[in-house]
């Protein structure tokens, strides 16, 4: 394969939307706008969709301070989607019709931005380009505040996610404890299978005013145990704040949020819809314990709060997006963009781009280490907060109107 390649980029948004992935997007956009090897630079309409239903934006007639605003700017700006791609060697239905889109508008370059589902799609795409005799190079650029992508040292969104958890429990903690009766609370925050997001909770108690207690899913979950604790520290304080993952599970693997809800709907890639854990649990600890327990799902707030992303965040996820660029136009093809954890002559921290097979990252997960949970399963230690703290350095500088964040609004003008 030859390294001067000259054509069309898309680039597409996938999956749960964070408060910094617009700012790996417009890492990819600007970087590539910039690239003579480029010719026009497209955004899918939601994600793989738009590529499919032939629904793309020509990012070259966007205004270039609007995109610049897409640094601040939550949520996926180009859209998502959840569409989970078949094998090829099943049914290859939807890969022709990529194959068709990619040469309507002689895409080279696809660059495609999201969490584990998103890098197995465009594992599978590569593939079969490679396979079809399409020279096309295709670039993973990482998302997920969920921080379980296997391989890199975190991903962009966690921080800013954790960032956001951490502040909020410290808020929730002063709150809980202004009146001088009982009082329970149990936060509920995301994360399946891993509990990256929950253990930023350690972050607020590091911090003197956070949770007592805190649950992960990378240890089974039990009931009597989780009563206990709470009793002693509530009977010894009249107070108590846990911070729970969604995903925590019984000794079964049984999850508890699904403790009589069977029958919860899934999405396409057979997740299920999870939720109202915090409300269980603050229920049975009602009947338990019988003070005053509040129940409190972070839910969507904890994914797009970037009111207070981190600098650090974003600055790495422009980075991630600028680098897919670089390293396509440069020759290479069926990479993930990762990070690889360094420092200064100083001891500072620095972050390190690093290269991974699309392969390798499909599909795979990237759990807390079982040595940073502490031997009753209900806290952090301390190697955790020396990982979090770095990654959520630096206040963002956003542009205001009337008081209020200033997001971007892209025209949106279809390719043609």
């Amino acid at each position: 394969m030859s390294n001067q390649l000259k054509g069309a980029a898309i680039i597409g948004q996938s999956g749960g939307p964070t408060s910094v992935i617009n700012a790996s997007a417009y890492g990819v956009i600007r970087t590539a706008l910039d690239n003579p090897s480029i010719t026009h630079v497209y955004g899918a309409a939601h994600g793989i969709r738009g590529v499919l239903d032939d629904v793309l934006y020509d990012m070259g007639q966007e205004d270039a301070a609007e995109l610049k605003l897409l640094l601040n700017t939550p949520s996926s700006a180009l859209g998502s989607c959840r569409y989970k791609l078949k094998d090829s060697e099943a049914d290859d239905t939807d890969y022709k019709r990529i194959l068709e889109i990619f040469k309507k508008y002689d895409v080279r370059y696809f660059f495609y931005n999201g969490g584990n589902d998103s890098m197995d799609t465009c594992n599978k795409i590569s593939k079969y380009m490679q396979k079809a005799g399409y020279e096309c190079r295709i670039m993973g650029v990482p998302k997920t505040i969920d921080n379980d992508l296997w391989g890199t040292d975190h991903c962009p969104g966690y921080a800013s996610a954790a960032k956001f958890v951490a502040t909020t429990c410290m808020e929730i903690y002063q709150d809980a404890r202004v009146y001088d009766t009982g009082m329970l609370c149990v936060l509920e925050i995301m994360g399946r299978h891993a509990g990256w997001l929950t253990a930023a909770a350690a972050l607020a108690s590091h911090m003197g005013c956070g949770p007592d207690l805190i649950y992960l899913p990378e240890r089974d979950f039990d009931m009597d145990t989780f009563f206990a604790d709470v009793k002693r520290i509530y009977n010894a304080t009249g107070k108590c704040l846990v911070a729970v993952s969604e995903g925590i599970h019984d000794k079964t693997g049984a999850l508890i949020a699904e403790y009589g809800a069977e029958n919860a709907p899934t999405d396409a890639f057979g997740h299920k819809q999870l939720g109202g854990l915090a409300a269980t649990l603050a229920n049975l600890l009602k009947n338990e314990i019988g003070c005053k327990v509040r129940g409190i799902e972070f839910s969507l707030m904890q994914r797009c709060g970037a009111h207070i992303a981190s600098q650090t965040d974003i600055d790495e996820s422009f980075r991630s997006g600028q680098a897919a660029v670089e390293y396509a136009t440069q020759g290479i093809t069926d990479k993930m963009v990762g990070f690889e954890r360094g420092a200064d002559a100083q001891g500072k921290y620095v972050c390190n781009i690093k290269l991974m097979d699309l392969a390798d990252v499909a599909n795979a997960e990237k759990k807390v280490p079982q040595e940073w949970i502490n031997s009753a399963g209900n806290g952090l230690n301390e190697p955790f907060i020396q990982y979090a703290l770095p990654l959520i350095q630096g206040e963002p500088q956003r542009t205001l109107e009337n008081g209020l964040p200033r997001f971007a609004r892209l025209k949106k003008i279809a390719a043609k």
